[in-house]
């Protein structure tokens, strides 16, 4: 067994929470360790919106598709058109976007490794010692020899939903985490546009709110570019995903297209109620459950809740107060708390029936509607300017609600 010298901190997990606090960390002048699992890419849709590509100086050239349009299906196959005004959604894909954060993370001056973490215990005076399996190393007979050990005086979980992390540092409440499974594939698209399926707009992304693609979700089909991502999500077990995504695909016309990739993971559903362990581990993106609801957009989020683990293992190391790793939480819901309990309600009730999507989607024609809500997307925060079209929106969702609009 290895032992290595000590780091400031250790990341567990190099999607976009972790490799974002890895480059905070380093670009303060912490040693950093970037552990990630190699070949993993997270299913995702790959939307990002402007005040993330703004606050995170993201480069146009990892922008593989600008969406400038939403089309919202509803049950009966009507369909919504949402222009994005004087904008639009940048589209990434995963696996090149993801290996960009860590290599930034690593020209910042964090050490990047590959392997998959295995435990964490504690030293004669305290100090954590996380033990991980490097890849590509052939096991030993006895299973021991290929087990390296490093130290760290914090450690960021942002090793996805089910954090190992979380349950080895005895995070409290991170074994009670409520989940929607998704699975997606990434198809190959024809340059040649009569070769396209019919409809098929690389600037539009397609979001179904029908029950034979998800029960409680949505289905997607979003362009990348020369590929697309199609895909879905449930919290039912017993719900065929990749039949339902077989089935969107012929539906789209996509049935014959070639497919690069498939991919599936579990989401959390809403965040947990303590993201550390008020000692020296502290957790980020999904594994501390910051996916939000009724969109399942997590990029954004997984970025800034890095970004505030790194300010809180930052502050810890710099004063030695354990409270400091209780700021990552308490600054998140603070500034978007109220968005995931808004959004948390509307996956609840308007996800919960055909005739509640149907609606939802009749509300989504609504010009008060789409432009209150890009301007929450964009912007990451709930419009409190306009007042009478909060007003005039008030009254027309109570119509729907009372099945006074036709629809």
């Amino acid at each position: 067994m290895k032992q290595t010298d000590i780091f400031d901190v250790v990341v567990v997990g190099g999607g976009p929470a972790g490799a974002t606090a890895a480059h905070e960390l380093a670009r303060q002048g912490r040693s950093v360790l970037l552990l990630d699992r190699a070949g993993r890419t997270k299913p995702c849709g790959g939307a990002i919106p402007p005040r993330l590509i703004r606050d995170f100086a993201i480069p146009d050239d990892l922008l593989v598709a600008h969406a400038r349009c939403a089309r919202m299906v509803a049950p009966s196959g009507r369909q919504v058109d949402i222009p994005i005004d004087n904008g639009f959604v940048g589209m990434v894909d995963r696996d090149s976007f993801d290996e960009w954060l860590r290599a930034r993370a690593a020209l910042a001056g964090a050490q990047r490794r590959e392997g998959v973490f295995e435990t964490i215990t504690r030293d004669a005076e305290g100090t954590a010692v996380l033990r991980y399996r490097p890849a590509r190393r052939k096991a030993t007979s006895d299973g021991t020899n290929d087990i390296v050990e490093v130290r760290a005086r914090c450690i960021i979980g942002a090793d996805g939903a089910r954090s190992k992390v979380a349950r080895q540092g005895q995070v409290p409440g991170a074994d009670r985490t409520r989940y929607v499974f998704a699975y997606h594939e990434i198809l190959q698209v024809p340059d040649d546009p009569a070769l396209q399926p019919p409809g098929y707009d690389k600037a539009r992304c397609d979001v179904y709110y029908q029950g034979r693609f998800s029960p409680d979700f949505y289905g997607w089909v979003f362009p990348h570019g020369r590929t697309l991502s199609i895909g879905t999500g449930s919290a039912d077990k017993g719900f065929s995903l990749r039949g339902s995504v077989q089935r969107m695909r012929e539906a789209c016309g996509l049935a014959g297209a070639a497919t690069l990739r498939r991919e599936g993971a579990p989401i959390p559903m809403k965040p947990l109620p303590r993201w550390d362990n008020g000692r020296d581990v502290v957790l980020a993106g999904d594994a501390a459950g910051v996916v939000a609801p009724a969109s399942g957009e997590g990029i954004y989020y997984a970025m800034v809740g890095g970004q505030l683990a790194a300010e809180s293992a930052h502050a810890l190391l710099a004063t030695g107060d354990v409270r400091a790793l209780r700021l990552a939480r308490k600054r998140f819901m603070k500034q978007h708390g109220q968005v995931f309990r808004v959004l948390g309600i509307m996956q609840w009730f308007w996800y919960g029936s055909e005739k509640r999507r149907e609606r939802f989607v009749a509300i989504c024609e609504d010009k008060d509607v789409q432009q209150l809500t890009f301007e929450a997307y964009m912007n990451k925060q709930l419009v409190r300017r306009k007042p009478m079209a909060h007003v005039r929106i008030f009254f027309k969702d109570l119509g729907h609600l009372l099945g006074l609009v036709r629809v």
